[in-house]
C-alpha cells in the first residue's frame, strides 16, 4: 500500500528535527506544540506554542526554530502561532506571527 503522507505528517516529521538546546530533546517529546491543524483549504498552519517555563530565555528562538521548520514543509501556505504558557505570551504571539523568516 503506498501511503503519501499528508502536511500534517510531514510536520510532525519535520518538528522531530527541532531541538531544544537547553534539554537536547525534540519539541514534539516535550511538547512544546501543541493544537496542530492544518485548514485544508487554504494549507495554513494553526498552533500552539507553549515554551518548556513562563521565563524561557529561548522562547523566542525556539519559536523562530518551530515556525521555519514548518514553513519549510511542502504545502505550507501560512502560520497562526499562539505562545501561551510564557510571561511575556502576546507580545511574543504577536511578534513571532509578525516577523519574516
Amino acid at each position: 500500500m503506498n501511503h503519501e503522507m499528508t502536511v500534517r505528517e510531514r510536520i510532525l516529521m519535520r518538528l522531530v528535527d527541532v531541538i531544544d538546546p537547553e534539554t537536547g530533546v525534540d519539541v514534539l517529546r516535550m511538547r512544546l506544540v501543541e493544537d496542530l491543524e492544518v485548514d485544508e483549504e487554504t494549507q495554513v498552519v494553526s498552533y500552539r506554542f507553549r515554551p518548556s517555563s513562563p521565563l524561557c530565555p529561548l522562547a523566542h528562538s525556539l519559536a523562530m526554530d518551530i515556525k521555519r521548520a514548518i514553513a519549510s514543509v511542502d504545502g505550507v501556505i501560512g502560520q497562526k502561532i499562539e505562545v501561551a504558557g510564557y510571561v511575556h505570551a502576546e507580545e511574543l504571539t504577536t511578534l513571532v506571527n509578525r516577523e519574516e523568516i
